[in-house]
């Protein structure tokens, strides 16, 4: 599936976006530890992107990782997600964008659950939910 990219300017993210969605989506920033309002969801339904509303994650997927944003082990389709090497603060790691615009949504790490062995740590801000009806 080839989705249509979503461009604007950072004036126009702005006036869109809360600050703390700006911060994390546009500028890379990380929402503090066990304060997202997702981190503790339970409720079924799909998790979109903040920025665009691009679907990301099934709640199905969704697994308590203890390290304090919400976890997944798998995306709801390859072609929802980019991934790329991020080095900065002093680590190397894979970070997560939104495929439709461009906004960055957390990290990807290699210590997740079976099946994947995936754990998608994904700022809770970046994220907007649809609860099944």
């Amino acid at each position: 599936m080839n989705k249509k990219r979503i461009i604007r300017s950072e004036s126009e993210w702005k006036a869109i976006l809360t600050p703390d969605e700006y911060n994390v989506l546009r500028k890379k920033g990380t929402e503090p530890p066990f304060k997202g309002k997702y981190v503790d969801n339970k409720d079924i339904g799909v998790y979109l992107c903040a920025g665009c509303g691009n679907p990301l994650f099934n709640s199905d997927k969704k697994f308590d990782s203890g390290s304090g944003w919400p976890s997944f082990w798998t995306v709801l389709s390859e072609d929802s997600i980019h991934l790329k090497l991020d080095s900065s603060l002093g680590m190397v790691r894979t970070e997560v964008i939104c495929s439709v615009c461009g906004s960055h949504l957390g990290h990807v790490f290699n210590d997740g659950p079976k099946p994947t062995g995936l754990r998608y740590c994904i700022n809770s801000v970046a994220l907007k939910f649809e609860k099944k009806k």
